[in-house]
């Protein structure tokens, strides 16, 4: 399942005529694609997702979930921001 979905959006991101999205959606697209593929490189090279920052006051956390959840955030504010 994940490497469909690294797929679809690898195929997306192609896809993208230049200039039809904003520089926020490229941002965020280039995140999540980024996270998710650090993630899937994880899980073939260790058998799971390495959780490395560990601040003992806030839940343990990679790079690549927070690219993921970045990117998320991004694309939903571009997204609000096109209906104004």
């Amino acid at each position: 399942m994940i490497t469909l979905s690294l797929g679809c959006l690898f195929y997306w991101s192609t896809r993208l005529k230049e200039g039809s999205p904003s520089g926020l959606n490229r941002a965020a697209l280039a995140l999540i694609l980024g996270g998710a593929l650090g993630n899937w490189i994880d899980r073939v090279r260790w058998g799971a997702v390495i959780d490395f920052l560990d601040f003992r006051i806030w839940p343990v956390f990679n790079i690549a979930d927070s690219a993921i959840t970045l990117g998320v955030g991004l694309y939903l504010i571009s997204l609000l921001r096109s209906r104004d």
